[in-house]
């Protein structure tokens, strides 16, 4: 068996009605490149031609009533690919709109945890004249955070796709087995006892960051601080209702501003983001007058030796969204996003991991019933969450099929309501964005703002 790090156990926690903490992606797909054309029962074969090579795809949850310490994954023997690949149809006239309306619902239902916590919904009636799509089908992948990060979800995506339309399976990775109730129980009482020596290895580093955060922001050199981001429209409670939009972009012209401005790929991705809500929020005349802040996580998998699926770190950043100058904009940016890396980097990379994995599990229901009860919308702790994901620069053929596409979505939560999520793929730039229908039926408004600022930062490019 496999014990959830209590970090990965608190998104399952912190899961609610409102609040289903799916990470998904959306992959436009260019069904001709497939050797004997695209069939649906050809899907079928070619997912369970992979499930040997794909343990997250083959474990479910597990748990006893004496266990004091968090679930477990085990094997699931044998996977019922009836429920986890569906297969459905767009309303007409089969534009972005529909697609986007369909995977909204699809990413607003929990997943069944007696079952391994993903689906697959191959989504086809796609219009092939819609610009915004790129192919004739779409395959949309729901995995419970639970079980993957943006990086182990990226990887997930390697397995599942090839760098040749008619590549064979990879090879076989083992699971994480099986479990009974009695070992689960003796397990998390071993780990029970043990947690005051997690405890107090997390101690010293807790209290050394905290006097190192203090001193910087003495200095100036601290990263933006939590609780000071402005009220916007993103920040207040949820429903399970979402929205989605995209958004793609040349990745030659976000290199072509970061080698001319000197700063990072990520820079410019930040100020695509700031550039694009401060123009959202000014036309709704919703603009604060002070910057937003946003989380960006990190990961951690090469420099953590903890436990757990999700291996995360991240930092608060200022979006410099009061900047009226786009290249001005961007070069605050870049200055404010080094200091806020040098602060994060002199934090323990497994610090978080040490912080919640020394927490017993039933504190965790109460701090996640404290953070509902906070008046997020008058002190939110941050506007939005921005995450970026390098993919690869070569192509990628899902069940052979060409992915001209690949939107990641990630969650959103009471007072957080709003999730940019990037990732590259052979010259492209794909930004997905999710939000909650409650708080705003215009997201593509939002969207469509990328290209407008990505055309401002290509023009404002010093010669």
């Amino acid at each position: 068996m496999e014990r959830l790090s209590a970090f990965d156990a608190s998104l399952l926690y912190s899961e609610s009605p409102s609040v289903p903490l799916n990470v998904c992606a959306i992959a436009c797909l260019d069904t001709s490149t497939i050797p004997g054309g695209y069939r649906f029962d050809r899907v079928r074969e070619h997912l369970a031609s992979r499930l040997r090579a794909l343990p997250e795809f083959r474990a479910k949850l597990a748990n006893s009533p004496l266990n004091l310490d968090h679930p477990v994954w085990v094997e699931e023997d044998d996977v019922d690919l009836s429920y986890h690949l569906h297969r459905i149809a767009l309303p007409a006239p089969g534009e972005v709109t529909e697609l986007t309306n369909v995977c909204g619902r699809i990413a607003s239902a929990p997943l069944d945890r007696s079952k391994p916590l993903w689906e697959m919904w191959v989504i086809e009636g796609i219009a092939e004249t819609d610009p915004h799509v790129y192919g004739d089908i779409a395959l949309m992948m729901k995995v419970h955070h639970a079980a993957v990060d943006g990086v182990s979800a990226a990887n997930l995506i390697s397995k599942l796709c090839d760098l040749e339309p008619d590549a064979p399976p990879p090879d076989s990775v083992a699971g994480p087995g099986r479990a009974r109730r009695f070992e689960i129980t003796a397990d998390g009482l071993m780990r029970a006892v043990t947690r005051p020596l997690q405890l107090a290895r997390a101690v010293p580093a807790t209290m050394s960051t905290i006097v190192n955060s203090i001193a910087r922001a003495r200095s100036g050199t601290a990263m933006a601080a939590p609780f000071k981001a402005p009220a916007t429209v993103f920040n207040a409670e949820i429903t399970a209702d979402r929205t989605i939009a995209l958004a793609q972009l040349e990745l030659a012209d976000v290199k072509r501003v970061k080698d001319a401005f000197g700063v990072k790929v990520n820079d410019v991705v930040m100020a695509l983001c700031a550039g694009a809500l401060r123009g959202y929020l000014g036309d709704r005349k919703e603009l604060p007058d002070k910057p937003l802040v946003a989380v960006v996580p990190a990961s951690v998998h090469d420099k953590s030796d903890r436990p757990g699926r999700n291996q995360l770190s991240g930092m608060f950043c200022n979006l410099q969204s009061h900047i009226a100058d786009p290249a001005a904009r961007l070069r605050a940016i870049a200055e404010s996003s080094w200091h806020a890396k040098e602060h994060s980097s002199a934090i323990a990379p497994t610090l978080l991991a040490d912080v919640t994995q020394a927490l017993p599990p039933p504190l965790f229901g109460m701090a996640m019933e404290v953070m509902s009860h906070t008046p997020l919308k008058r002190t939110p702790i941050h506007n939005v969450v921005i995450s970026n994901v390098a993919g690869p620069d070569t192509k990628l053929y899902a069940m052979g099929a060409e992915m001209k596409s690949l939107y990641p979505l990630g969650p959103i939560f009471h007072g957080s309501g709003l999730n940019i999520t990037v990732m590259s793929l052979s010259g492209k730039l794909n930004i997905g964005l999710i939000s909650c229908r409650k708080l705003v039926n215009d997201l593509w408004t939002l969207a469509d703002r990328f290209e407008e600022e990505l055309a401002e930062l290509v023009r404002s490019c010093p010669r």
